[in-house]
C-alpha cells in the first residue's frame, strides 16, 4: 500500500499557479548544491536542457525565464528530492491576466512513497496536491509512451476568470527516483506541443538540432 503523504516537490507543484511567488533570486554560484550527490543536475546550452544520469534532453523555447536554482532553494528535503528544470514563459513574479505556461520536471526519491511499485500510482499523490488547488482531472491515468519509454500521464484543467489552465504530467520510474514531467499551459494543444519538446534516451548529438518555434 502506498503511503498517501505529499513528497516535497509535489507541493512545490503550487508554485506554478497564478499570483504564487518563488524565492528571491539566489545568489548561490553552485547550483547543484541542492541536489542528491549522486543525481547529476544536467546542464542547458544552446536551448537544450541535458540530463545524462537520466537519459533525456528538453527543448527550451527561445525566451522563457529559468526558475530551476529557485525551486531547488524552496525543496525542503535536496537529499530525497529535486527540481531538475523550471521553466516560464515570462518571469513567476510578474503579474499576468492569463495563464503563465510552464515546465517542471523533477526527480523524486522512491524512498517518499512506500509500496510504488509503478509510474502510474504516482498519480495517487499527485492527484491530491493538484486537485487542493483547484485543479480537476480530466482523465484517469494512462499509458503515455515517450520514444518508446514506459511513461504514464495525466491531465487537469482549472478555469481562471474564464480561461482554462491546461496542465499534463508524465511519470516514469528511472533509477530509484520517480521522474515527473509537468507542463501547463492555456490550451490542450499548447500543453502537447510543450510535451513535443521532450526526448526520452541517452542525449546525442542529434538531439541538438533544434526545431522550428
Amino acid at each position: 500500500m502506498i503511503i498517501r503523504r505529499l513528497a516535497p516537490l509535489l507541493c512545490l507543484l503550487i508554485l506554478l499557479l497564478p499570483n504564487a511567488d518563488l524565492p528571491a533570486q539566489s545568489t548561490r554560484q553552485d547550483s547543484s548544491a541542492a541536489v542528491p550527490a549522486n543525481v547529476d543536475p544536467g546542464e542547458t546550452s544552446n536551448g537544450f536542457y541535458r540530463n545524462r544520469f537520466f537519459g533525456f534532453s528538453y527543448r527550451i523555447r527561445y525566451g522563457w525565464v529559468d526558475r530551476t536554482d529557485e525551486m531547488r532553494d524552496a525543496s525542503s528535503d535536496p537529499a530525497k528530492s529535486t527540481v531538475l528544470l523550471s521553466i516560464f514563459e515570462r518571469p513567476p513574479l510578474a503579474r499576468g491576466g492569463d495563464v503563465n505556461s510552464a515546465v517542471v520536471i523533477a526527480a523524486e526519491g522512491l524512498s517518499n512513497y512506500p509500496g510504488l511499485k509503478n509510474a502510474a500510482q504516482y498519480f495517487g499523490p499527485l492527484t491530491e496536491a493538484t486537485e487542493a488547488k483547484g485543479m480537476k482531472p480530466v482523465n484517469e491515468p494512462y499509458e503515455f509512451p515517450v520514444d518508446g519509454k514506459p511513461v504514464f500521464r495525466r491531465d487537469f484543467i482549472k478555469q481562471i476568470g474564464g480561461v482554462g489552465m491546461h496542465q499534463s504530467t508524465l511519470a516514469m520510474l528511472s533509477r530509484g527516483y520517480v521522474l515527473s514531467y509537468t507542463f501547463i499551459g492555456t490550451s490542450e494543444e499548447e500543453v502537447q506541443e510543450l510535451i513535443e519538446f521532450l526526448r526520452i534516451g541517452t542525449p546525442s548529438k542529434s538531439s541538438n538540432r533544434a526545431k522550428s518555434q
